[in-house]
């Protein structure tokens, strides 16, 4: 093995490397507990954990530089620590059967958290009492969808994600006779009535609501209890020009439609829709306060579920600490509106879900091997004195 290999795998499987990652992992945590404050756990989340690097702006400019290594950096490289040192140090042998279960435990805990970070898709579903929903929507995204109305039996949708706003340009989808240009697009804005705004730019819209409407861009909320609301203005384009420019936002609340080549076709842009293939329908809310007061003691949602293919129709009690799994899918009991009439699910779809409770008993029942094989050990010994 040349010198240059042998360093390159000593470095690998070192403890020092360990101590070293954990110690930048305690930084970290330490560090985004203190942004939390300003910035909100989804901020935290993506500027410190989701992320190779933490980045910071240089002062003056909007140049991001890596400051600090981040969560999927020291995570990555904790895992093949973990796993070169298991390989390289370890030898099958029943005396340290418990520390290599650990060990496993520990790297199937970081496997579990990679893909939950990666895969793990939350979304939210309102209901009112005898309403019946087929999707649940996204807390956080957003997407312009453009539906052709036409068929009273059926709407067909063509879904925009946000990002691609945010790339700003124009793009042609195969189902759409025109083309979709955006003008602009802002993260973030407010809405205001034209004649309430003295001063206000010039309107970009010509179409809809947009021209008695004023944006004004705000920034971007990173709190687990605000949502941000974008704004975009967006103009179609078919064969003979222009069909005009149209201001489109979740704070809009009714869809804009207008006709074109004989069809029918409402836009707004709203929260990210998750289709599934069943139907919830939320039969009654309880919201349920100790005696004498207004203290919460319970909420719970009693719901039919009804899937398409009419294999399953069944009624489920949905409340704290006791979610509804179905096709891959958890139902919380979230939330709820006044007037208890209304309640809201978390929807959450997470692959690596069983992940982390295997790798925590398979770390319990290492210790616990680990420590029986030394008690054993010592026990024998003081009998033979």
């Amino acid at each position: 093995m040349s010198p240059l290999v042998r360093q390159f795998r000593d470095f690998f499987v070192s403890l020092k490397l360990t101590v070293w990652l954990l110690g930048l992992s305690i930084i970290l945590i330490f560090w985004a507990t203190l942004a939390q404050v300003k910035i909100g756990i989804w901020g935290v989340q993506e500027k410190f954990f989701h992320t190779l690097f933490v980045l910071e702006t240089i002062p003056g400019t909007a140049i991001p530089v890596p400051v600090f290594p981040g969560g999927y950096f020291l995570g990555g490289l904790l895992l093949l620590n973990l796993v070169a040192a298991h390989i390289y140090r370890f030898r099958l042998d029943w005396k340290k059967a418990g520390i290599q279960l650990t060990h496993l435990g520990i790297i199937l805990l970081l496997v579990g958290e990679l893909i939950t970070s990666l895969r793990q898709v939350e979304s939210n579903m309102r209901l009112e009492e005898g309403g019946t929903m087929h999707y649940s929507e996204s807390y956080r995204n957003n997407e312009l969808a453009i539906l052709d109305t036409t068929n009273p039996e059926f709407n067909e949708v063509v879904a925009i994600p946000e990002a691609v706003l945010s790339d700003g340009g124009s793009l042609q989808h195969p189902k759409l006779p025109f083309q979709i240009r955006i003008r602009d697009y802002h993260p973030n804005a407010a809405l205001q009535m034209r004649d309430q705004v003295p001063g206000a730019a010039p309107a970009l819209a010509t179409a809809g609501i947009g021209p008695r409407v004023a944006v004004a861009p705000l920034r971007l909320p990173y709190k687990q209890d605000e949502r941000n609301a974008p704004a975009a203005h967006i103009e179609f384009v078919g064969p003979e020009g222009t069909l005009g420019t149209w201001l489109v936002s979740p704070l809009l609340s009714a869809p804009q439609k207008f006709d074109y080549a004989g069809r029918t076709w409402e836009l707004t842009l709203r929260f990210k829709r998750y289709y599934h293939p069943f139907a919830i329908t939320l039969l009654d809310f309880a919201h349920d306060k100790y005696p004498g007061t207004e203290i919460p003691k319970n909420f719970s949602s009693r719901i039919r579920l009804k899937t398409d293919d009419g294999r399953g129709d069944r009624e489920v009690l949905i409340y704290m600490n006791n979610p509804l799994r179905h096709a891959g899918l958890t139902f919380y009991q979230a939330s709820f509106e006044k007037g208890d009439t209304v309640s809201i699910l978390q929807v959450v779809r997470n692959p690596g879900w069983v992940l982390p409770y295997v790798s925590c008993v398979m770390m319990g029942l290492g210790l616990l091997v680990q420590f029986g094989i030394h008690l054993f050990g010592f026990v024998r010994k003081r009998s033979a004195t």
